[in-house]
């Protein structure tokens, strides 16, 4: 079952926040300058927390996780450009 989880992230190095901004791409969408709306599989947020953990210095940056429940993705407003991240729908062939 995928979670939706929103990441934010406060990297003070450009390399590395640029490194963070790629990674994070791979899994979910950019909704504000450094904010990412995922719809992530167990084992995808796994990867994805290995993938940012040598990224973010200890005591120089942050890079939070937020876990939201369906009901709280309901919830979600947006006022101004954009929509909530949809959940991506495959096709076999």
């Amino acid at each position: 079952m995928k979670q939706f989880v929103v990441i934010s992230y406060d990297i003070s190095n450009d390399k590395r926040r640029l490194k963070v901004m790629k990674n994070l791409q791979d899994y979910g969408t950019r909704v504000q300058f450094s904010v990412f709306e995922c719809r992530l599989e167990s084992g995808q947020l796994d990867i994805l927390k290995r993938r940012m953990k040598p990224l973010a210095r200890e005591h120089q940056d942050s890079i939070r996780f937020y876990y939201l429940s369906v009901d709280d993705v309901q919830r979600i407003e947006v006022i101004g450009n954009g929509s909530v991240t949809p959940d991506r729908t495959y096709f076999m062939q």
